[in-house]
């Protein structure tokens, strides 16, 4: 009896071990599919925490918006269900007007003046602002600099925009930005090569990545080098649950997510030259100089908008201003 009684505190033991030495599945959502700019820095994430982590750690990769547009995702990790995101600037205003001011438009004049701004202490202060709505801001990762295709007409100045149904991501600086530059701004989630095919717009900006991995080169005559917004990637935690973790964890997360992000923006710049070629080798027709001057002009009263009048959304944006001149 003794020996049965041994036998089974042993098993259950061994059960205990085994149930306290399983890993913990962080679920991670990105709206894009595998090969895009934010799985890139979910994959790397996943490679890095995974091995860093010696087992107690494994990443699941919730992508192509199997769980939702990224409104959506971003409230799964309000709500605790999903525990990171790699999410486009544009959607969190909706939650917090701060993200505004690294949307402005015509911002930044290269990527070095992106990092050196998002990397710093105006790039912290935004991320620390996301704690407020639940999140727990990490670091910038890069979507690119976002440029204009359409399937109506070669646009080389803003008088060309005038009219064109333009897809814009939900939220309301980018549908504002069109607005004042003459277009039909129309709020839809991705994926969106379906309503490109079929004329239910007219055209979409992003950076030059999309046009490769999403294959827009089939379905859009035009391209315009408006670089109109750098447009960066959040990396998110959900506040509750980062602060659950011990010390230890919480800066092995931080530091693989930072150093998924360098690596991204870092393989997104170098492939950018080779993109471009390509698409004018498909067909795409572009226009590599417009007229930026104009472009700057007509967006230029935005800063007086409603959208920027919140005290500390205004006094960011005026030191944001100030220190990229």
């Amino acid at each position: 009896m003794k020996k049965v009684c041994l036998v089974m505190i042993m098993v259950l033991a061994m059960s205990a071990t085994a149930l306290a030495a399983k890993p913990f599945t962080i679920k991670l959502g990105v709206v894009t599919k595998p090969g895009a700019a934010q799985n890139i820095v979910a994959q790397k994430f996943k490679e890095l925490v995974e091995a860093r982590s010696d087992g107690a750690y494994m990443v699941k990769i919730y992508h192509s918006a199997s769980i939702g547009n990224e409104t959506e995702i971003l409230q799964q990790i309000q709500m605790g269900t999903i525990h990171m995101g790699v999410i486009t600037g544009g959607p969190f205003d909706t939650f917090d007007p701060i993200v505004r001011v690294i949307n402005y438009p015509f911002l930044f004049k290269d990527h070095a003046q992106a990092d050196r701004i998002l990397d710093g202490p105006l790039g912290e202060e935004i991320l620390e602002s996301l704690a407020t709505y639940g999140f727990k801001g990490l670091c910038f990762s890069e979507n690119g600099f976002r440029n204009l295709t359409n399937n109506k007409r070669a646009v080389t100045g803003p008088d060309d925009v005038k009219g064109l149904k333009i897809r814009v991501m939900s939220s309301a600086l980018h549908k504002a930005i069109w607005q004042a530059l003459g277009a039909n701004p129309t709020p839809m989630p991705w994926p969106i090569y379906t309503e490109l095919e079929q004329g239910v717009i007219d055209g979409q900006e992003n950076p030059l990545w999309v046009m490769e991995v999403y294959k827009f080169y089939e379905i859009q005559k035009h391209m315009t080098l408006t670089r109109h917004v750098y447009s960066p990637h959040i990396n998110v935690a959900g506040l509750n649950w980062f602060n659950s973790l011990p010390a230890e964890d919480q800066a092995l997360i931080k530091d693989a997510v930072r150093e998924a992000a360098r690596f991204q923006r870092k393989d997104n710049r170098k492939k950018n030259a080779g993109r471009l070629a390509m698409l004018k080798e498909q067909g795409m027709q572009v226009v590599e100089n417009p007229d930026i001057a104009a472009f700057r002009e007509r967006v230029a009263g935005l800063k007086q908008m409603d959208l920027y009048q919140e005290p500390r959304v205004q006094d960011l944006l005026s030191r944001m201003l100030e220190a990229v001149q």
